[in-house]
């Protein structure tokens, strides 16, 4: 018999619609009338969690002709995962219609990712774990099952909400040291896989994962899952990418007469073995790479600019039919604004980063522009009181024609 668990919370049952994250300290079904700053202490990448009713009431975000459709995109990123007569295959999309199997036969999976950026029902419902700054939210996955459907047992490298929307799941968990994938797949499987805990996951319930905890979810009829992933981005890559980002912003100064010195060896001695590299080159080398400097501005402006970089498959509509300045402003006074689904927009004390774009946080700007950022949207109202900066109103209208915010087109 599997072990019952020591943290299974259950919450009561309502059908509110409050889709916002709650305030640290504020006591959220969510997380099992636990408050945020709790969950974090004493759970977050530090064991799982078992919540039932995390969300109740809770309905699929999008129906499942709906999810189909978005995998047929380009750009949206899909994956089919079949495991028929016991063997598992892996195809990429988009796929059409009528390349998914029929969902009367068992045992597939259609993992679409990114769901938040094409759909506001599934955005909203991101939202709700806004408790975790946006820096390190990633997306929201929905992964449609037939009986019998999964992807295998695996872990992942990155903390993960597994938050049943549409029939049940049954989910096996266990904190095994071997993490060793089997080889012969074309995904990634555990080659071992020791289970210790073991639940029936229905509407509405959620199961949390640190980073690491091996996992295997499979379909007891059909069935809807959304994952709610974060970013974890491994040293190396963080590492290469901030050198990229010095790299790019020498090149900036590349003008300046020490960033056009070039290399000099006046005493360099002639040599019996020419294909050697010199001691002296290396030593020199050195040398100017130890003149590289970087304090927490530059820390921060990279990583500012780094976590709001859109991925490479997401593009932004612009309005087909752009208003004037003045009309943009007149619509939002009547309407508000709000970011596009699509759009990252991060700030610290003195810097906003939007779509990996930097630039300096202004005094006039420290007044509205974390405020929309936290909020993602200025009500009208707001936006009334802060239209005699004419900055704001032109920076805001740049950001509307390049589809990065948004009005309503009918107020």
């Amino acid at each position: 018999m599997p072990k019952r668990p020591s943290d299974v919370t259950h919450a009561p049952i309502s059908h509110s619609t409050d889709a916002r994250a709650p305030m640290p300290d504020e006591p959220t079904p969510l997380l099992g009338n636990r408050t945020p700053r709790q969950f974090m202490r004493r759970y977050w990448q530090k064991k799982p969690l078992l919540i039932r009713q995390a969300i109740p009431g809770l309905a699929a975000p999008l129906a499942r002709d709906e999810l189909f459709a978005l995998a047929d995109l380009d750009d949206v990123e899909s994956r089919l995962i079949t495991h028929f007569r016991n063997a598992w295959n892996l195809e990429h999309g988009p796929f059409a219609p009528d390349e998914l199997p029929s969902v009367k036969k068992r045992e597939w999976t259609l993992l679409v990712q990114g769901v938040n950026l094409h759909d506001d029902r599934a955005h909203a419902l991101m939202n709700r774990f806004r408790f975790i700054p946006d820096a390190r939210l990633d997306d929201l996955m929905i992964s449609y099952a037939t009986d019998g459907g999964g992807v295998g047992a695996h872990f992942d490298s990155y903390d993960v909400f597994l938050l049943q929307v549409h029939g049940k799941r049954r989910w096996r968990i266990g904190a095994q040291r071997d993490l060793s994938l089997n080889p012969d797949l074309p995904l990634k499987v555990l080659q071992h896989f020791e289970p210790e805990e073991e639940w029936v996951l229905e509407p509405g319930d959620m199961l949390y994962l640190p980073p690491h905890i091996a996992h295997d979810g499979v379909a007891e009829g059909e069935c809807m899952t959304c994952s709610i992933g974060f970013r974890a981005p491994s040293e190396h890559e963080l590492t290469a990418q901030f050198l990229y980002h010095l790299a790019e912003r020498m090149s900036d100064t590349q003008d300046t007469p020490k960033a056009n010195a070039r290399y000099r060896d006046p005493n360099q001695e002639p040599v019996e073995h020419p294909a050697a590299l010199p001691a002296m080159l290396t030593e020199r080398v050195g040398a100017i790479l130890a003149n590289v400097d970087w304090d927490e501005t530059d820390v921060a402006q990279f990583l500012g600019s780094y976590l709001s970089e859109p991925k490479s498959n997401v593009v932004f509509d612009p309005p087909e039919r752009p208003l004037n300045e003045d009309k943009f402003v007149q619509r939002a006074k009547k309407s508000g604004i709000k970011l596009d689904r699509k759009t990252i927009l991060l700030y610290n004390a003195k810097s906003y980063f939007v779509n990996g774009e930097a630039e300096k946080l202004s005094a006039k700007a420290k007044k509205w522009l974390p405020e929309l950022a936290d909020s993602r949207g200025l009500e009208a109202k707001r936006f009334v009181t802060l239209t005699d900066d004419s900055a704001m109103t032109s920076l805001l209208y740049e950001w509307y024609r390049a589809g990065w915010i948004q009005i309503d087109p009918s107020a």
